[in-house]
């Protein structure tokens, strides 16, 4: 074991996730620099550092220090108190504030930032207002670096750390030492696994009560990722025993089920009110799930319930006027749905693509419009709130900006007190509506007002849990028209057809990409993985551009999952490297293993209702801003703000799931189908991917892999009761 001492010159590599650093350090009285390779909870250029390890010489890059053990020391020079003030630690202070500040007090620098921090105000450009922005950071950053180091020690990375501070404060070790499992809860990114991790370093044993109740809550709020609001008590069971297994601990499920029984006393569980139907056996719900469920169906039973009467020969009369006035001839589906649409207070509309929903919908609006009728229109994203506006001619929000969220009270300031101002709702793209969204816009709708929902069951299900739309259809107990007819304009799109062909198990009739122009929809056979990478190369610099489309806005690339070298993980950086390339023009930062670039078009995971961005938003990087520590992301006409810690909330978006893609259109889309995501290829999957595209798709893989998508229908019942509660009467 040897010491060593210097100065941090530069960073090679850092992860954010581990900690592992390769970093450049200038010792004293050496000319040549030394590569240092460790665990660093932060490490920035300009810091000095007491190092403790051992050399190694690695086979390529030479001699290097390994580090074991280090500390920060203040650095004693000069230009080290430069590269340390302007490394980017304080958020306010960069390279030229720094240079700035440094060349005013010299050596005494850091003392004076310490202990006279008002003195800055000599300093030529620094107002009081930045003073007191540094002071801010300054004091954060120690605070912070105590707990990071603490947190890293019990195996939490840096960026998780910097989110847990900004949660708990200076309660932060408190907490995490009390019940690291809370952290599960609270802190956005650290699941049930992270959190046990960090329990086992504490030395918190592995049959605590908080790991069994917190193994409960994180089974169930697995099973809500795959849809489901609740699980029966043998699958629970089953579940959690199988996750709290570990080498030296082996739960046993007796233990588990009285654990189970004890938490719905205690409310922290919601036993279903009978076993349920073909399984006899009770589920349990996590309370907010039961409680949303129960005050949706108890909504929709009280709208369903009231009157509502209508003139129907003035709505004939009406519509035979429009048909006139449009030109345009309603079918015999199209017109049922608008008489419904007069008459009753909640109706569901659904179809495939070419059956005119848009058409239908756009004149139930005018019709509700004719009748005095005030207006509001909604659906879950925001692209497909702007094709709604598009298609009506009137103002669309997305769900969330129509239920007003309140980042205060983090609540929606629409509900059954403050219901929405109108008397007619329509909700487009409905099939995306989760258990919670459902039930939060139920809570907004009025009494005596109108509920339209249109949608398309044949697309994938919500991203969230539940299975509203489909409920609601099978409870029986709702009005629905559901559009079959293909309007011949639309049949001669071979995306309708295939769409159709999809949804009736057939194999699409695809033409190869050398007849760009004579269809709407191509195939290039690229068998592997690889060779699909390339042809998504080759197409974005060839076949898109001469076809008149923009591969930088006009291109959605849609992938099955996330891994693989066709997931979304990797053709993000093999699109951002084609499309929107490195540039001494372009600020940058790499965070958790992802390169963002100014440009980069990027998508909101989560949502964050303080900064009104939500899940599957597109936007564009429009800046990097080193000194301030933040990223500003374009979403449409408003730019949002992202801390660094925060940017785990957005991810790159030249390639993205089909998941995410729901309720959104792009002009191309191009959709890679191979063998390597066969767990998740199912006919609505495919189904969803192709109907996203607007004027060109092209499917590119086997057609083994298209065969096995079309071929499996993965309509696995989630657990939801919603159907069953709307049949009680």
């Amino acid at each position: 074991m040897e010491s060593l001492q210097g100065v941090v010159e530069r960073l090679t590599y850092h992860s954010e996730e581990s900690g592992y650093t390769v970093a450049r350090l200038k010792a004293p009285r050496t000319s040549e620099l030394i590569t240092i390779t460790g665990n660093f909870a932060t490490i920035q250029a300009g810091q000095t550092l007491q190092l403790q390890g051992i050399w190694k010489d690695h086979p390529k890059f030479g001699a290097q220090f390994q580090v074991t053990q280090y500390r920060e020391t203040k650095p004693a020079t000069i230009t080290g108190i430069e590269k340390y003030l302007g490394s980017g630690l304080i958020k306010g202070v960069g390279y030229v504030t720094a240079k700035r500040i440094v060349a005013h007090f010299g050596l005494e620098t850091l003392d004076i930032i310490e202990n006279q921090i008002e003195r800055l105000v000599e300093v030529p450009g620094i107002a009081h207002k930045r003073v007191k922005l540094i002071q801010t950071a300054w004091v954060t950053q120690k605070a912070i670096k105590d707990v990071m180091l603490f947190l890293q020690s019990h195996g939490v990375s840096t960026t998780y750390a910097v989110k847990i501070y900004k949660q708990y404060g200076d309660e932060s070790i408190a907490t995490v030492t009390h019940n690291p499992y809370q952290l599960a809860t609270d802190v956005y990114g650290i699941g049930f696994v992270t959190a046990d991790a960090i329990a086992r370093n504490l030395g918190i044993a592995p049959s605590s009560q908080f790991r069994y109740r917190a193994g409960i809550l994180h089974m169930l709020g697995e099973a809500s990722e795959d849809g489901h609001c609740f699980l029966p008590h043998d699958e629970l069971i089953g579940q959690v025993v199988k996750r709290l297994d570990i080498e030296d601990h082996h739960p046993n499920p007796d233990s588990v089920e009285f654990l189970i029984h004890l938490m719905v006393q205690e409310r922290e569980l919601v036993k279903t009110e009978t076993p349920i139907a073909g399984l006899e056996q009770f589920g349990y719900y996590a309370p907010p799930f039961f409680a949303a469920e129960y005050k949706l169906a108890e909504r929709l039973q009280q709208l369903l319930r009231q009157p509502l009467k209508v003139d129907v020969n003035r709505v004939q009369q009406w519509i035979e006027r429009f048909i006139e006035k449009t030109g345009t001839p309603l079918s015999e589906q199209q017109r049922h749905a608008v008489e419904m649409a007069a008459s009753q207070r909640v109706l569901i509309l659904t179809g495939g693509p070419g059956c005119g929903k848009t058409f239908t919908t756009r004149t139930i609006v005018a019709l509700w419009k004719a009748m005095g009728k005030s207006i509001a229109l909604a659906s879950p994203t925001g692209r497909a709130a702007q094709r709604l506006s598009e298609m009506t001619g009137q103002e669309a929000k997305t769900v969330h900006r129509l239920l007003e969220f309140d980042p205060k009270t983090m609540k929606f300031k629409r509900d059954v007190g403050h219901p929405i101002p109108a008397e007619a709702i329509v909700v487009d793209e409905a099939s995306m509506l989760d258990l919670f969204l459902a039930n939060s816009l139920m809570k907004a709708v009025s009494p005596d007002a109108q509920l339209l929902l249109v949608g398309d069951t044949d697309q994938l299900p919500s991203v969230g849990p539940g299975s509203v739309l489909q409920d609601l259809i099978t409870s029986e107990q709702v009005p629905v028209v559901r559009l079959t007819q293909v309007f011949r304009q639309a049949q001669a799109s071979q995306i309708v057809r295939n769409a159709h062909r999809i949804n009736e198990g057939q194999f699409p009739q695809l033409e190869p990409v050398s007849n760009a122009p004579q269809s709407d929809c191509l195939w290039l056979g690229a068998s592997e993985p690889e060779h699909g990478v390339q042809a998504i190369r080759e197409l974005m610099g060839d076949l898109i551009p001469q076809q008149g489309f923009d591969p930088a806005s006009d291109v959605q690339v849609l992938c099955p999952m996330t891994r693989g070298e066709v997931g979304t993980r990797n053709l993000n950086m093999v699109l951002q490297q084609l499309i929107n390339p490195p540039s001494p023009n372009k600020s940058e930062i790499i965070r958790a293993g992802m390169r963002l670039r100014v440009g980069d078009r990027v998508m909101q995971k989560v949502n964050d209702y303080n900064r009104e961005v939500f899940n599957g938003d597109l936007g564009m990087i429009a800046a990097v801003d080193v000194e301030e520590q933040e990223v500003v992301v374009q979403f449409g006409e408003r730019s949002v703000s992202y801390d660094y810690a925060d940017l785990n909330e957005i991810t790159l978006a030249w390639a993205v799931t089909i998941h995410k893609s729901q309720g959104s259109e792009y002009p191309v889309v191009i959709l890679p189908i191979y063998m390597q995501h066969y767990l998740m290829l199912s006919r609505n999957l495919i189904y969803t991917g192709l109907t996203r595209a607007k004027k060109l798709a092209i499917v590119v893989g086997p057609q083994k892999a298209i065969a096995l998508a079309v071929k499996q229908v993965k309509d696995r019942q989630r657990y939801t009761l919603l159907d069953q509660r709307l049949r009680v009467k």
